[in-house]
């Protein structure tokens, strides 16, 4: 058995997802418990209405519990959990709605939350969630008589830790964008595992698609194709936080775009490369790639940087032929500004060598 659960925020959001049809074959909501409202929706809104008071950003904790397809958890064994689950996070008595979903002939439960204790209007903490989780998970299945599943934070008993599993919200991005966790994790190792520098690593994911950005949080974030957000630490198979620095120790984070400016980024590079697709364009674009193979450098990572500079911006000058709307021109703008004049002029001179530029 498999529990996760974290605090959120968003009733309309939750309410969206707790009722999704198009990736679930059923959907049946088991229980409305706490409020007035009588459907799921007006719940969760009702929940977050008298959460207002309240100084918190997150007002419920949405929680799911998964077992295995040949491992259906009975209707009293279900809410049995959900009863241990809740009073193990400190939850006991506080509005919840139940949804059960089943997708692939596999069943599971989401359960929401509402945290605020109403009487000292104070969210209840989620320190330590996982371990809960995990500790609650282990009970049950000894008592279901269910398979165990080796967790990373309670009962290890000496044995390693498990790999990670992908969280609720990279399922999600997995969905938006059709690039799953483990695909994403198989291209960047690859790429990570084929260069030995920080720099040949950053052009590299940039030849293949992707863009190297600093995160919020994070030392470093890889924004893929579709504009998905990536941990570069949960994306190299075998790497270590501390692995990751050390590689790329010679990469200037604050030369790097943040999340934001690299999501605008790919949004360009998409639009532009619909525009290259155009028959009309075809020839321009043999121009670009023949004068890029031209194109020769000592340093060899370099060449494939500048390579992929000139196509850039050869996509901007045939864009430049279409009327375009304000939203692409500013696109563009943001690409040349992060990837056009700055790297030619710094980033390449970083990485080394000279910049001599031969044409046959």
């Amino acid at each position: 058995m498999v529990i996760k659960g974290k605090s959120v925020a968003g009733a309309r959001r939750l309410a969206v997802h707790l009722t999704r049809k198009d990736t679930n074959e059923r959907v049946q909501v088991l229980e409305i418990r706490g409020v007035v409202a009588e459907d799921l929706r007006g719940a969760l809104l009702e929940m977050e209405a008298v959460s207002a008071g309240a100084r918190t950003s997150k007002p419920f904790y949405h929680g799911s519990m998964n077992t295995r397809a040949d491992e259906r958890l009975t209707d009293e064994q279900r809410m049995y959990g959900i009863d241990e689950l809740e009073k193990k996070l400190g939850l006991s008595g506080q509005p919840r709605v139940v949804v059960l979903h089943e997708k692939e002939g596999r069943e599971h439960c989401h359960i929401a939350w509402l945290r605020i204790d109403l009487n000292r209007m104070a969210a209840i903490s989620d320190s330590h969630n996982y371990r809960k989780h995990e500790e609650v998970a282990r009970a049950l299945e000894r008592e279901f008589g269910h398979e165990r599943v080796q967790g990373a934070h309670a009962e290890r008993e000496g044995k390693e830790r498990p790999a990670r599993t992908p969280s609720h919200a990279e399922m999600l991005q997995s969905d938006r964008t059709g690039l799953s966790p483990k695909e994403a994790k198989t291209q960047i190792t690859a790429l990570w595992q084929s260069t030995e520098t920080g720099k040949e690593f950053t052009v590299a994911l940039w030849n293949e698609g992707f863009v190297l950005a600093r995160g919020d949080r994070r030392d470093f974030v890889v924004i893929d194709p579709r504009g998905g957000t990536h941990s570069l630490a949960r994306r190299v198979d075998g790497a270590k936080a501390k692995d990751i620095r050390e590689r790329l120790a010679d990469i200037d984070a604050n030369r790097l775009p943040n999340v934001i400016d690299a999501k605008q980024i790919q949004k360009a590079r998409a639009e532009l490369a619909k525009e290259q697709e155009r028959p009309d364009n075809e020839q321009k674009l043999k121009r670009s790639t023949s004068d890029d193979a031209e194109w020769t450098h000592r340093g060899g990572m370099v060449e494939q940087q500048r390579s992929a500079m000139e196509w850039t911006k050869a996509a901007v000058e045939l864009a430049d032929r279409k009327q375009e709307t304000t939203e692409l021109a500013q696109r563009r703008q943001a690409l040349l500004r992060l990837f056009g004049r700055e790297i030619e002029e710094g980033f390449h001179n970083e990485l080394g060598g000279g910049r001599e530029r031969s044409r046959g």
